[in-house]
């Protein structure tokens, strides 16, 4: 990372815990935000780490994000709950649901939460990791504003609509953590700061070609479907589910809004153990998968890497060496103090 310092991850969720703790969160949100903030910069996803946090704050101050409430059930089955988040800081909201489907999980075997009227979660994978940790296969999925074009359109229809699926593995995990678009639009807004062009085509110009510009991207919210007409399918698929489970907004409710506020998400568990699995048996198979494929033959320069296997990499470097933090994101972040 250019124009980077490194911070250690205690002084990194310190600080951040410190700043929400004047902002008017109490001890336990401050607490579980600024880790998951953390967490994502420690494994090396910054976009949707410390450099959301300005913004995230902004937020707050807009009244979007509500530091003062928690969620409150709606409806309950053993194995499925649904929640009103209440507009309450997304990422708290989703550490409380995955673990609410964690808990029911280890109770049932399985379990599931639908959470409406809630706010961006920031990091996608910390859920799948929070899962994986905890013994379970998670699956977890979010609406968004629309800023990604139907196949065909030429205008923002639908959302980038996250996806996780995780897998434990021993003291590890397979995490798959994807947006519905080529690219996240954190990461497209890092690569637009620094003047460069995405490595592949990231969305469409105005005539509709493919373009790796990302700030022409940004601006008219065009963005490449994953697996082009799969993708925008995909992504359709996943708001449905995600407001018809949770009795939310859809992605055209919150476009109609003007902002992305009160969204709509879905977190499920399976739990390992008690549904009869041994985990060492599924660790073992996991290796079998795992071994396999990286004995792949690749094309020159190229490697093969598994969902979530660079994320531990740069954890356990972030770890020893400290977290990379844009310099100018880390004096804004240290003037909030003051």
């Amino acid at each position: 990372m250019e124009n980077s310092i490194r911070i250690p991850y205690r002084q990194l969720t310190a600080t951040l815990e410190e700043i929400l703790r004047k902002t008017g969160f109490d001890a336990e949100k401050a607490t579980v935000c600024a880790s998951l903030f953390a967490k994502a910069s420690l494994d090396g996803v910054a976009s949707h780490g410390l450099n959301r946090f300005p913004s995230f704050l902004e937020q707050v101050a807009k009244g979007h994000v509500k530091a003062d409430t928690i969620p409150v059930k709606e409806f309950s089955l053993p194995v499925m709950e649904r929640w009103d988040g209440r507009l309450g800081p997304g990422m708290y909201n989703a550490h409380f649901a995955m673990e609410r489907a964690i808990t029911m999980a280890s109770e049932n075997g399985l379990g599931s939460v639908a959470m409406n009227n809630t706010n961006h979660w920031m990091r996608a994978g910390n859920y799948g990791w929070q899962a994986a940790e905890s013994g379970c296969i998670g699956i977890c999925f979010t609406n968004t504003i629309p800023n990604m074009p139907a196949w065909g359109g030429s205008e923002p229809k639908l959302g980038n609509n996250p996806l996780v699926m995780a897998v434990p593995y021993g003291d590890e995990a397979v995490v798959l953590d994807m947006a519905m678009t080529q690219y996240s639009y954190g990461k497209m807004s890092i690569f637009g700061k620094e003047e460069k062009s995405m490595p592949h085509p990231a969305g469409f110009d105005s005539k509709g070609a493919l373009t790796k510009d990302p700030l022409y991207v940004l601006e008219k919210q065009l963005a490449l479907p994953i697996g082009l007409w799969k993708g925008a399918g995909l992504s359709l698929m996943l708001d449905l589910m995600a407001a018809g489970l949770s009795d939310g907004k859809t992605t055209r409710d919150i476009g109609q809004q003007g902002e992305e506020y009160g969204i709509s998400q879905f977190f499920l568990c399976f739990h390992m153990e008690k549904l009869g699995i041994d985990p060492l048996e599924l660790k073992n198979k996991v290796d079998g998968v795992l071994d396999d494929l990286k004995a792949s033959n690749v094309f020159e320069g190229m490697e093969v890497s598994y969902p979530g296997e660079k994320s531990f990499q740069r954890r356990k470097e972030n770890l020893a060496f400290g977290v990379p933090v844009a310099t100018d994101t880390w004096t804004e972040v240290l003037q909030m103090i003051k």
